[in-house]
């Protein structure tokens, strides 16, 4: 944001325990409003969003034919026609690894400030960014927020929430900051009062030599490299298994696979998640994502869909692959037995 006139200061961020606690202020500052969010997203929204009465909370399913994504005109669309006050994203998506940035995302924070929607941002994977440079004239290097469109940081209604859970690789050290209007700092300030009181003074302390602007550079190159290089192994390798990864992440840490062409029980993602469990290897079954707080909904969606996560190290990345070939080799060996070989009455 250097050399914009409206500019972020200490009066607009607010430090939190972790990426959940900072998005259970934002709800407990909420009251009686429609709130948007997209399917698939961060399964954890589903808990968080049951437990607050005061917030309708109205689902927008993602065309998989589109990408996951959605365009402006629907996102509009969406937005007056439902009445959202608020809206709330992974940005990139958690599962689904797509991503919006430059332009689109530009526009995005143009039509929330013109409809006055809050656009509440999960950014916390921002720097796990695998799309090329938007320019010539950008680094060598990759991050996406949408702090690089607000014009007015105190009028603007965009929410950003990121921290160094995933960024920094820190799971352990519960801290995350929530960037936003003074009077949204101010509201979850107040929650916080109440709610947690705040992460301890030296443990914010211990967090300043992290952020420092040479090093987070340095690592986010570093990152980038390395995460790069283990999504196109995982790509390569799952395309010779037959999984069919339709738009391959674009951000995150995180593949979306549609296992619909496997052999059944291998089609679902509960059958293939209990037969990993045989070789020792965990996938998140695709049912997951279908955020439905409250269990409101009586159907459920992304039954052939499981996300890989290949944010462990190369070594693990690689075994976790062998034990999935496994399972998908010995499953077409038993199709291919004829009935009456395997002994039926």
């Amino acid at each position: 944001r250097k050399g914009k006139p409206s500019l972020y200061t200490a009066e607009n961020v607010a430090i939190v325990g972790g990426g959940r606690l900072a998005l259970t202020r934002l709800c407990c500052a909420m009251d009686n409003v429609n709130l948007g969010h997209f399917l698939p997203d961060y399964t954890a929204y589903a808990e968080l969003l049951s437990q607050f009465k005061t917030i309708n909370s109205i689902p927008i399913p993602l065309d998989p034919k589109n990408n996951f994504t959605i365009t402006l005109q629907e996102l509009r669309r969406e937005i007056v026609g439902r009445g959202l006050s608020v809206l709330l994203l992974s940005n990139p998506c958690n599962p689904t690894g797509q991503l919006i940035e430059g332009e689109e995302l530009k526009n995005w924070c143009r039509i929330a400030r013109e409809t006055q929607c809050s656009l509440v941002l999960d950014e916390i994977y921002s720097r796990y960014i695998y799309t090329q440079r938007m320019s010539p004239t950008d680094a060598t290097w990759r991050m996406v927020s949408a702090a690089q469109f607000v014009d007015d940081v105190n009028q603007d209604p965009v929410i950003i929430l990121d921290g160094l859970t995933k960024c920094w690789r820190m799971p352990g050290l519960r801290i995350c900051w929530i960037v936003a209007p003074k009077s949204v700092i101010d509201a979850v300030g107040a929650a916080g009062s109440f709610l947690d009181g705040g992460p301890s003074l030296p443990t914010q302390r211990s967090c300043v030599p992290l952020l420092n602007p040479k090093d987070v550079i340095e690592q986010t190159v570093m990152l980038q490299v390395l995460f790069s290089h283990k999504r196109d192994f995982l790509l390569r390798r799952l395309q010779d298994m037959g999984i069919t990864v339709e738009h391959p992440p674009q951000g995150t840490f995180y593949c979306w696979c549609d296992i619909s062409n496997l052999p059944p029980p291998l089609n679902n993602c509960w059958g293939f998640f209990r037969e990993l469990l045989k070789e020792k290897v965990i996938v998140t079954p695709g049912v997951f994502f279908d955020v439905n707080p409250g269990s409101r909904r009586k159907f459920n969606s992304y039954d052939s869909f499981i996300r890989i996560s290949y944010g462990p190290s190369f070594k693990e990345v690689q075994r976790g692959l062998e034990g999935m070939q496994r399972v998908i080799e010995r499953q077409k060996k038993l199709q291919s037995i004829p009935d009456d070989a395997m002994g039926s009455p």
